[in-house]
């Protein structure tokens, strides 16, 4: 969920041939838009007039935000979306993809996985998040969620996340877990870390140290302490290593 808000980032020509996406080239993506290119329930106006120029208000299920015409024309420029018609409404379609989760989607969709906690990189915490096509989109409460709110969301989130489908694949001594649903659900199957280790045991690897390799949206690894942490060391992405009983005491992010 740390990946660029318009997609994968340009090559190094895209990079070279920098053009700046202005307020009018926004304002014709916005009307290029499709039914498919939106979800039912989100509705989109353009107000004029607001004194700082035009501005993007997205209204869906209670949850409204605000963004001026000219600030997202300066988000896509700074993420070098191709300049041509095609290439700035995919950027618009990404920015949309990617907006604020409301809190009623949360409580109904909302699924618990692991994230990062800080911008460093080195503690996790769990989070609700909603998949969108290929996306995972994290929630962060409004400013109107009350506490029970938040606690019921997360409660049904954990819910969801011990009914997603996992596979177990082994490798030698390591065991690694991998979602069968929407792409960047694996750390799911860490609500029920015990479920993971019986499974590893019923096909024949009895884990006495075992601990498990955590990359945020990635596959999850399950082997003894030395082998996880020698995994560790050579991954090329931010990753974490703790003792299984540990998992139960992380919080929330």
């Amino acid at each position: 969920m740390s990946e660029t808000l318009f997609g994968a980032p340009a090559g190094l020509f895209a990079r070279l041939d920098r053009t700046e996406v202005r307020v009018p080239d926004v304002r014709a993506a916005l009307a290029r838009l499709t039914p498919a290119d939106l979800d039912p329930e989100l509705r989109l106006d353009v107000f004029e007039g607001t004194g700082a120029g035009p501005m993007l208000v997205l209204e869906e299920a209670g949850r409204r935000t605000r963004v001026l015409l000219a600030e997202l024309a300066t988000q896509l420029t700074r993420s070098r979306v191709a300049s041509t018609p095609e290439g700035i409404t995919a950027g618009v379609v990404a920015w949309l993809a990617r907006r604020p989760v409301p809190d009623e989607v949360a409580a109904a969709t909302g699924i618990a996985l692991l994230d990062w906690s800080d911008p460093r990189q080195t503690v996790l915490g769990w989070r609700v998040a909603v998949t969108r096509s290929a996306l995972v989109v994290p929630w962060r409460p409004s400013r109107t969620a009350s506490l029970p709110l938040v606690h019921q969301v997360r409660s049904a989130a954990l819910g969801r996340a011990a009914a997603v489908d996992a596979t177990l694949r082994m490798a030698g001594p390591v065991g690694l877990c991998t979602a069968t649903g929407a792409p960047g659900l694996d750390t799911t199957v860490l609500v029920r870390p015990e479920a993971l280790l019986q499974e590893m045991a019923d096909r024949g690897l009895r884990l006495r140290d075992a601990h498990v390799v955590v990359t945020p949206g990635r596959p999850v690894a399950c082997a003894e302490g030395p082998v996880a942490r020698r995994l560790a060391a050579e991954a090329t992405e931010a990753c974490a290593t703790l003792p299984w009983r540990a998992v139960a005491d992380l919080g929330w992010v």
